[in-house]
């Protein structure tokens, strides 16, 4: 696809020094700039809610795998298997890249934001694991089950105060609706009180809300590779933990279909869940998340049919609702645009009217470093990589 249809001409420069010319310098000049096109409320909302259902339908698949593997090798199965998997598809594509004659990307992870990702990582691929498993040590299943919908709580009142991520009315209603549902889906009658464990199961929330949060701030590149690296971390760091506390090691076909499983739901949602974050921001996008819970009992119950209790209308008609608060978020005001460098992959809309100092065929969407200049207009957004600003 072209810009406009037409790639923008190849402008050459010489520039000149005392001694005669010194360098020669060629852009290309892009077309005239398109209407604003942004991500579209249905395009962003439906990659979040697609990495929910591929990460609520690792449940039920885990239930028929929990008889021959404790619950946290299969979790470091399941990362292992996502960390493996996606490192497979990024070699893949570099390989087919370099047969089809494309030129070698050498734009690396930046240095200077390493901590953020390093941090996204001993939060939710360390800690989180760590608190989990050894609070349910003293935590019945069903208040941990409860416990753990405070990650979406959490994720968004870190992004609304911490990184003041704007947040209005519906928005605010619509996490609470989600939350609810959560609640309403996990209940159990008995399952009241406050067990020793809880207070760590509140802590992995916390850290995988922080995880959440630090993802944001690396988003704008290869959802693959952010992914890949998370999910061989944590996948080492939960085979060690299960290993150390005793877990055998189970039988090659297990191994094979546990990672296979993790792949799907746990890279490939991945990779999608960093792709929501570049286009939602966090909170909005832990929100849609946090309707997972609800595609796994679906799915179990479809393939172990049985009658939904009660709470289960309860909780799909709680999350619809919450979901159809945040689709129909319209967020629009004047604001501008400061000066910004980064690299991520992008079309040339409205915001990205910047010449390129390759030769340019035109194709987009495409990836490179580039420059966005200050500018200042209104147009309905979310606080996606390009609209953090304050309010």
């Amino acid at each position: 696809m072209h810009a406009g249809g037409i790639s923008g001409p190849i402008i050459c420069s010489t520039e000149l020094g005392v001694r005669g010319p010194i360098a020669v310098s060629c852009r290309q000049r892009l077309p005239p700039p398109n209407l604003p096109v942004m991500p579209t409320r249905f395009n962003a909302a439906f990659t979040a809610l697609l990495a929910a259902a591929l990460f609520g339908a690792t449940t039920p698949l885990a239930k028929a795998l929990l008889g021959s593997l404790s619950p946290f090798l299969l979790a470091g199965l399941f990362y292992l298997g996502s960390g493996t998997g996606l490192a497979a598809v990024i070699l893949a594509r570099r390989l087919k890249g370099q047969a089809d004659g494309q030129p070698v990307s050498h734009h690396r992870f930046p240095v200077r934001e390493v901590p953020w990702l390093a941090g996204a990582i001993v939060a939710g691929g360390v800690a989180g694991p760590a608190l989990l498993m050894l609070g349910l040590k003293t935590t019945p299943a069903a208040t941990g089950s409860l416990l753990l919908n405070l990650e979406g709580v959490f994720t968004a009142l870190i992004a609304w105060i911490v990184f003041r991520e704007n947040v209005d009315i519906q928005v605010f209603l619509g996490m609470a609706a989600i939350v609810a549902g959560g609640v309403a889906l996990s209940w159990q009658p008995g399952a009241a009180g406050l067990p020793p464990g809880t207070l760590l199961l509140i802590g992995a929330c916390a850290c995988w809300a922080v995880d959440n949060n630090l993802t944001r701030k690396v988003s704008t590149h290869d959802a693959m590779f952010i992914a890949c690296v998370k999910g061989l971390v944590a996948g080492s760091v939960n085979v060690t933990l299960a290993l150390t506390f005793g877990a055998a090691w189970p039988k090659a076909a297990t191994v094979a279909l546990a990672m296979l499983t993790g792949f799907a739901g746990y890279g490939v949602s991945l990779a999608l869940f960093v792709v929501a974050l570049r286009n939602l921001g966090t909170a909005r996008t832990g929100a849609y998340f946090s309707v997972a819970p609800l595609f796994g009992v679906t799915l179990s119950w479809l393939l172990w049919p049985e009658m939904p209790p009660p709470l289960f209308w309860v909780a799909a008609a709680l999350m619809m609702l919450g979901v159809w608060l945040h689709i129909r978020e319209r967020h629009e005001h004047p604001h501008t645009h400061a000066p910004l460098d980064h690299t991520h992959r992008h079309r040339h809309d409205a915001h990205h009217q910047h010449e390129h100092d390759f030769a340019w065929d035109g194709d987009e969407p495409h990836t490179h470093p580039h420059s966005h200049a200050p500018i200042t207009h209104a147009h309905a957004h979310f606080p996606d990589i390009h609209h953090r600003h304050t309010h």
